[in-house]
């Protein structure tokens, strides 16, 4: 789901030194935050990362409860995915979720190229 959003991104902007993706996962399952599984979950993650550093990306895990900042964020349905695109003050020019769609794509794809042109 979410490598629809990312690979037009980064066929789009892998040149730009302005631009960097961040992956987060939002582990709410209590089971899944006990230490020794939360400990396995975490290698296995990394193993499974591809290595390829374009665009600054980060991928990042979160234990724990969300409720808050997944209601400020407007994120109502954990079984999808969801995209934000921030500005370099941390403001959220845009949000997409589920799969994604060439409309939303273009869409996400000329703000992304408005802001980055702006200073």
């Amino acid at each position: 789901m979410i490598d629809s959003w990312s690979k037009p991104f980064y066929e789009a902007f892998s040149e730009s030194k302005n631009v960097q993706l961040y992956e987060v996962s939002f582990i709410d399952s209590w089971l899944l935050c006990l230490s020794p599984i939360k400990q396995l979950l975490l290698r296995f993650m990394r193993k499974s990362s591809n290595g390829e550093d374009t665009l600054q990306r980060h991928i990042v895990y979160s234990f724990g409860d969300h409720y808050y900042f997944r209601k400020e964020l407007k994120i109502l349905n954990l079984l999808t995915g969801y995209i934000f695109f921030l500005d370099k003050f941390g403001r959220v020019r845009w949000q997409g979720f589920g799969l994604a769609k060439q409309e939303k794509l273009s869409s996400l794809l000329s703000c992304m190229t408005v802001l980055l042109e702006e200073k």
